[in-house]
């Protein structure tokens, strides 16, 4: 064996093999420029809540000039925020299941059953108000904890899951009630608590009720969770994908089984929101928040694949369904043209979803 092979002076044989080696630095290539239509969709990627502000933004215009100045008075502009806070309420909850890749068809029917349990209990059972309050969020929370742990751990699909549970909470709702709406003098004279969000007060000229400030309130803690905090982070991580999650240690079911139960809990906030905004205890009011929260949803830029979306886009997506309603309203138009033009937008905000998904496939 020589000097060189056992490494006392010259270089060994594998050294000088590598020395007839390519030492350059790996590069990548860093000069492909994108076009126009590609930092459009790039953009659009990063921010989902860009083309539904776009879409308000021109919406307003639009029937700014086609109904004229009576849309943009103040009672008008916070007329759309009164009429839509139900629907922002729900949406945030239905954002936070869709951006598990969930859905939550039983909303509507878990916010309208807590508010009947909560008029229940302050009327019939005798029970301070603030106590019939917690009942009701009570429920909300175990109809949603039902919902979370038949799809995280008895692992049933979402839509069937809550398919289902719709039809049961629904059910619930009007044999418990009787059927029966408690009457807005009533809650007055017996439960005032209850009507709190009905409260308004003036900025400028424009009112706004509680209701309004209770939304924008719940939009701004589920924005905040949703981007600067670890749970936040896990929620679109589960959404993009469920297995890698898992591996990074994300534990999946368990945040399955939290995001369900915190709908249901937003839900019921909105139950008592619902209250104050008409009045009374109705177990007919607001059966079709589930679709019009899908609605706000969708038209707010969250993806149905889950792991891409915005509360900020929800709460436009709402704003836009309010204005084409509003709008068509005071343009004179039959009010089947509101629910065909939101038809539509359901349909190209999914479309303009899949082609912006593009950029990351």
């Amino acid at each position: 064996m020589t000097v060189e092979a056992t490494g006392g002076k010259g270089p060994q044989e594998f050294e000088t093999v590598l020395a007839a080696s390519d030492s350059s630095v790996a590069s990548f290539d860093t000069h492909h420029s994108r076009s126009t239509l590609e930092s459009i969709q790039h953009r659009l990627h990063k921010s989902p809540a860009m083309v539904p502000l776009i879409i308000l933004i021109i919406s307003v215009i639009l029937f700014a000039i086609v109904v004229g100045g009576r849309f943009f008075s103040p009672f008008t502009l916070t007329l759309i925020l009164q009429q839509v806070a139900i629907t922002g309420m729900v949406g945030i909850a239905q954002t936070l299941v869709v951006l598990t890749a969930g859905i939550d068809l039983s909303v509507g029917a878990i916010m309208v059953l807590s508010s009947v349990v909560m008029g229940q209990f302050a009327m019939h059972y005798g029970v301070p108000a603030p106590v019939a309050v917690a009942v009701g969020l009570l429920v909300g929370a175990i109809c949603g904890l039902i919902n979370g742990i038949l799809i995280a751990w008895v692992k049933l699909p979402p839509f069937i899951v809550t398919l289902g549970t719709w039809s049961i909470y629904a059910a619930i709702n009007f044999i418990y009630s009787g059927n029966e709406t408690i009457r807005s003098q009533d809650l007055e004279a017996t439960a005032p608590l209850l009507q709190f969000f009905s409260g308004s007060f003036k900025i400028g000229g424009a009112v706004f009720t509680y209701g309004v400030l209770l939304v924008l309130i719940m939009a701004a803690i589920a924005w905040y969770v949703l981007n600067h905090t670890a749970w936040g982070r896990h929620v679109y991580a589960v959404g993009d994908d469920p297995e890698a999650a898992e591996l990074s240690g994300v534990r999946v079911s368990r945040m399955l089984v939290a995001v369900y139960t915190l709908t249901g809990i937003i839900c019921a906030i909105a139950g008592w929101a619902l209250i104050g905004r008409i009045g009374s205890v109705s177990p007919q009011a607001g059966q079709f928040e589930n679709i019009n929260s899908i609605t706000a949803v969708v038209i707010g830029g969250t993806s149905l694949f889950g792991g891409r979306g915005s509360i900020l886009g929800t709460i436009f997506g709402a704003l836009i369904v309010g204005v084409f309603a509003l709008g068509l309203r005071l343009w004179g138009t039959d009010p089947q043209w509101t629910q065909l033009s939101v038809g539509a937008l359901i349909i190209i905000a999914v479309g303009i979803d899949q082609w912006i998904r593009k950029i990351s496939a």
